[in-house]
């Protein structure tokens, strides 16, 4: 009969979290304490542990976003971005992912991301290249990011449950970051091989001879020659030809191709409002700061625990402290209005994945601090004897609920209840890049539609799509390479 109660009991969470992701945004949090209600009242479970802690650090975080979103500080780091992206078109698949995922890391959201895409798209086009590369490699490496950034939702709520591990922020990073970066070369490397070339893409050549996007200058002789077409489309200098950004010029016939590469005068700008910088700026100090508190606790204050020790106060207070200091830092120098802030994209996205993350953490320590006898031993036995398959089930998770956070919050304690040591845990909490598994993002979705040669797609098949392959080799190198890492830091 108990087993019974407890499948019981975990259909409520596996059904809520799925009603979760199908009403989307908001739902997925407030489902989640639907889901702990029906426990509490339904099964007479005690509420499990409110995550106020990982809701805070979440809040402060996307405060301090927010204001350096409203002071053009966003617009700052992107355009950054774009020069570096733009600067190196012939290492561009290389290039492009390692930009992505350095830009999340220092946002703590992969939402800059959406801004680099038709400057990525923009690039492999204009120099002949098969846009799929760049932007698949790129989006996919730009959610490691998140489990590499000291300010991130999930890497909030991966820090509270850390608490008491003896493993810490600094150790965090020293495993996620190097391991990401190993990730994010081995990606582009595959990457770099997949796809026929641009010129040889029969759905590009399909759209082009339905005038849906032309060639570019630097094809045109090789397009005609691959075709026997003898007239090929132009585009004056400085036009985005077929990206939408601009009106595209008629087809018409040439006998000699344009130069083979673009000008400067080809880039594309993106403008930075006055005061960017300093809002970008002083955000970074902020998050510089954090990761200087981290790496050497004796700058933290320090008060006398219940046995009288002195311990310094928990990263957490650290955080919500700096970041909120920092937002009103930005508010301030750069005179922002705080209801400008509020009004920010990032604020509201930010409140979003803190709603989620507070209602589906709290329903699954319900769950799972009622039932650790039935649920945390048969399963931490298994994650004990097959550990590896602690890095599937938070690739199948992220997969599933599309939350980073909430994954981090549903398995970690489970991980930790069986006795995996901190660092092979965090070697394989990268796994969270399966958020890709489905195309239910929105970074997906923009890549796709910003790509009018074609080459990067979506299929009928729902996990079969241009992001799978740069998803699964970036999810065995990072968590193969987190693995190594941490041999060298759990030592």
């Amino acid at each position: 009969m108990d087993i019974f109660v407890v499948i019981l009991q975990a259909v409520v969470v596996i059904g809520a979290i799925v009603m979760g992701v199908r009403t989307g945004g908001l739902g997925l949090g407030l489902w989640g304490v639907v889901g702990t209600a029906i426990l509490v009242f339904g099964f007479h479970l005690p509420p499990g542990a409110i995550p106020i802690d990982a809701f805070f650090i979440i809040i402060a975080v996307i405060t301090a976003s927010s204001a350096m979103q409203a002071a053009g500080g966003i617009d700052y780091l992107v355009a950054i971005a774009s020069k570096i992206i733009q600067a190196n078109p012939k290492r561009l698949t290389y290039v492009a992912p390692i930009v992505a995922f350095v830009f999340t890391v220092l946002a703590g959201t992969s939402n800059i991301y959406f801004a680099l895409i038709p400057i990525i798209y923009e690039t492999a086009y204009r120099n002949g290249q098969r846009p799929e590369r760049a932007l698949a490699s790129s989006t996919v490496t730009s959610a490691l990011g998140i489990t590499a950034s000291p300010v991130s939702a999930a890497m909030a709520a991966y820090l509270v449950l850390m608490d008491g591990t003896g493993f810490g922020l600094p150790q965090i990073l020293a495993i996620t970051i190097p391991a990401s970066l190993v990730a994010c070369v081995v990606t582009s490397v595959v990457q770099q091989r997949l796809g026929k070339e641009l010129v040889d893409d029969p759905k590009f050549r399909k759209r082009v001879e339905e005038g849906a996007v032309e060639v570019p200058p630097v094809l045109q002789a090789e397009y005609a020659a691959a075709t026997g077409s003898t007239a090929t489309a132009t585009a004056g200098a400085g036009d985005s030809a077929g990206t939408g950004l601009g009106e595209a010029p008629a087809a018409t016939a040439t006998a000699t191709p344009p130069p083979p590469t673009s000008s400067k005068a080809d880039r594309i700008e993106h403008p930075v409002p006055k005061g960017g910088a300093t809002a970008a700026w002083i955000f970074l100090s902020g998050t510089f700061l954090i990761v200087l508190f981290g790496l050497f606790s004796g700058l933290r204050p320090s008060f006398p625990n219940e046995d009288g020790d002195l311990v310094p106060i928990g990263m957490s207070t650290v955080i919500e402290m700096v970041m909120f200091s920092a937002a009103l830092v930005i508010i301030l120098v750069r005179k922002v209005k705080p209801s400008v802030v509020v009004e920010q994209p990032l604020l509201k996205a930010g409140f979003v994945a803190a709603v989620a993350l507070f209602g589906i953490a709290w329903m699954a320590d319900t769950f799972i601090s009622a039932n650790e006898e039935t649920i945390i031993a048969p399963l931490g036995a298994f994650i004990e004897q097959q550990p590896i398959m602690l890095a599937v089930a938070l690739f199948l998770v992220a997969g599933l609920t599309t939350s980073q956070s909430a994954t981090t919050n549903t398995l970690i304690p489970i991980a930790l209840a069986a006795g995996l040591g901190p660092g092979v845990i965090t070697a394989m909490w990268p796994s969270l890049v399966g958020v890709w598994l489905f195309p239910a993002n929105g970074s997906q979705i923009a890549a796709v539609e910003t790509d009018l040669t074609g080459s990067t797609k979506l299929t009928q098949v729902p996990i079969w799509h241009s992001f799978t392959i740069p998803m699964l080799v970036s999810w065995v190198a990072v968590v193969g390479a987190g693995l190594l890492v941490q041999l060298f830091i759990s030592a």
